[in-house]
């Protein structure tokens, strides 16, 4: 399959990656990677996360149309009395958003976090719905983070609950190279 030559047949859907499980971040990047593997554009933009030096910041480096970009703070985020650089940084992150669905040039779209950003007050429900309803629809758009509200989960087309069960934090063990970062 070319995907230059069936991009605009391609039906993009709407998924979420949500709950309090490890792993919504992953599930994206994995499924970011099969993408580019077909040669499809991804573009990542990660909420909530800057100047952090995770591992996959690197990797996509080595994948041809895999880009990720941080809108955030190395601390975080104080969910009950957010930062106004936090604030900002959020509103950033979708004003980019919106600029690479208007220059429909990326296949698929992943905002990480964006669940938290909305939850936590950084941004609004409202806009991440217009942001859906209003994607071109040959996009493929993938958002993830806890704490999905109800009306973005009854939009989606997938959703995927990652649900705890066990992590080594609770042993006192704390993220570690390659897994967590």
């Amino acid at each position: 399959m070319n995907p230059k030559r069936t991009k605009k047949k391609h039906q993009g859907l709407v998924q979420v990656y949500t709950g309090d499980g490890k792993g919504k971040t992953s599930a994206a990047l994995g499924l970011g990677l099969r993408a580019a593997g077909h040669g499809f554009t991804v573009y990542m933009i990660q909420f909530m996360k800057g100047q952090i030096n995770y591992g996959e910041l690197e990797a996509v480096k080595q994948i041809p149309n895999f880009t990720i970009r941080q809108f955030g703070r190395p601390e975080f985020v104080d969910r009950e009395n957010p930062d106004p650089r936090d604030i900002k940084f959020a509103k950033a992150a979708l004003s980019h958003a919106k600029e690479l669905m208007e220059q429909d040039k990326v296949d698929f779209l992943i905002l990480d976090e964006v669940n938290c950003a909305v939850d936590w007050g950084l941004i609004s429900e409202k806009e991440i719905i217009d942001l859906i309803e209003n994607r071109p629809p040959h996009m493929e758009l993938i958002l993830t983070g806890r704490y999905a509200h109800p009306a973005i989960l009854e939009l989606a087309d997938l959703v995927s609950e990652i649900r705890e069960v066990k992590h080594p934090y609770q042993k006192g063990v704390g993220a570690r190279l390659g897994c967590e970062m």
